[in-house]
């Protein structure tokens, strides 16, 4: 190629020493990094070139072999310095190989690829060492990348050991946050209890809610059922009807029924008399619950008047003994709070007629009225007082 005046090659890069030194490099200079292990160079001249002008330092000579300018070179890094890192070197390369990365071989063919392509794009770039300090280097940076593998890998070790740690308490917490048997793990949803079904003392015990001018359709339907007689006596066979839309409770009506007719204070008293519940077949009679217009009705057809009180009655024309379903709800202002004993009251009051009794009073202040007294009406009468009762013997 055309040569300018010193010795400086066309393309500007500068030459190292002369023509001796060129041909001893064989046309390449080499590219030195300022520090080091190779020394300083910054803003120092070498002989041969252009004022001004950094020229790269040569490879190292022989400890004492003038250099390219007739003095002595710096030394280099040592002989068994470069030769550790050249077995480093070749031992990461092995590693990344096996790993399924680039060997030695393949770097460097990389390298020679790569300083090919340089010098023939004509970028003026130097070609980068080769000898025992490419290798010097090329161990410094396999070293480099061992040492940060090696951060990388133990962290991800420290990290998974971690996560083993919290999912092995995590499981063993498991059963804690979750109901038997659920392998969800969400929260098992907190148990309501629910309310206890009343008792039948309690239901007795109740009143509730229906008008004292309520007319219903006047159709019955027989609550089903079977309650056998208890006794021996005289048996009466009952049926009980309930009118249509009143909202009461049916069964809790014919089970009061059943219990005040049949005991011992009542008209099965000694023996006498059982009472049996029926829900088909002919009845000796049926004991009705109905609205108190209904009520109304079926009275008036034995000639009875219930209006003027609004009460219950025997409607000894017909099959029915009529008891009015406001009474049965509400009670009366004779017996206040004591609705159960009302309900008996009733029951035994109007059953009573049907078995043939009439109405009566207490004789003596202060004395149990008689079932058959008028209790929804009255409790005293010509200065006497009497007290509430809902039995026939009340003593037994």
């Amino acid at each position: 190629m055309p040569r300018s005046p010193g010795g400086t090659p066309a393309r500007g890069v500068p030459r190292a020493g002369g023509g001796a030194a060129q041909g001893a490099r064989g046309g390449h200079p080499e590219q030195r990094e300022a520090g080091g292990g190779w020394g300083e160079f910054a803003g120092k001249k070498t002989g041969g070139g252009e004022p001004g002008v950094v020229l790269p330092r040569q490879r190292q000579a022989e400890p004492g072999a003038p250099g390219p300018a007739g003095g002595r070179r710096r030394r280099g890094p040592r002989q068994e310095y470069l030769d550790a890192f050249d077995g480093a070197a070749a031992g990461t390369q092995g590693i990344r190989g096996a790993k399924g990365g680039k060997s030695a071989q393949d770097t460097q063919d990389a390298q020679d690829t790569s300083d090919s392509g340089a010098a023939a794009s004509g970028a003026g770039v130097p070609a980068q060492r080769g000898g025992s300090k490419g290798w010097a280097y090329t161990g410094i940076a396999a070293a480099a990348v061992t040492t940060v593998l090696a951060v990388v890998v133990a962290g991800q070790v420290t990290h998974g050991q971690e996560g083993d740690a919290r999912s092995r308490s995590a499981a063993g917490r498991a059963p804690d946050a979750r109901a038997p048997g659920d392998a969800s793990g969400a929260p098992a949803p907190a148990t309501v209890p629910s309310a206890a079904p009343l008792t039948y003392d309690q239901k007795m015990g109740k009143k509730y809610p229906l008008g004292a001018t309520l007319t219903g359709p006047g159709t019955f339907d027989a609550v089903p059922g079977f309650d056998k007689a208890p006794g021996t006596g005289q048996k009466y066979r009952y049926r009980v009807d309930v009118e249509q839309g009143l909202g009461l409770d049916g069964a809790l009506f014919a089970e009061a029924v059943q219990k005040t007719l049949n005991d011992k204070r009542s008209w099965a008293h000694g023996g006498a008399r059982t009472f049996e519940r029926v829900s088909s077949g002919k009845p000796d009679f049926v004991i009705t619950l109905a609205s108190p217009g209904t009520t109304a009705k079926w009275c008036a057809k034995s000639g009875l008047d219930t209006t003027e009180d609004n009460v219950s009655c025997d409607s000894a024309a017909t099959e029915r003994v009529m008891i009015n379903a406001y009474r049965w709800a509400q009670g009366s202002t004779t017996y206040g709070d004591r609705i159960h004993a009302y309900r008996q009251m009733l029951i035994n009051h109007e059953v009573g007629h049907r078995l043939g009794n009439g109405h009566v009073t207490c004789q003596k202040d202060g004395e149990p009225a008689p079932v058959m007294q008028q209790q929804t009406k009255f409790l005293d009468h010509d200065g006497i007082h009497c007290l509430p009762n809902p039995w026939p013997y009340p003593a037994s």
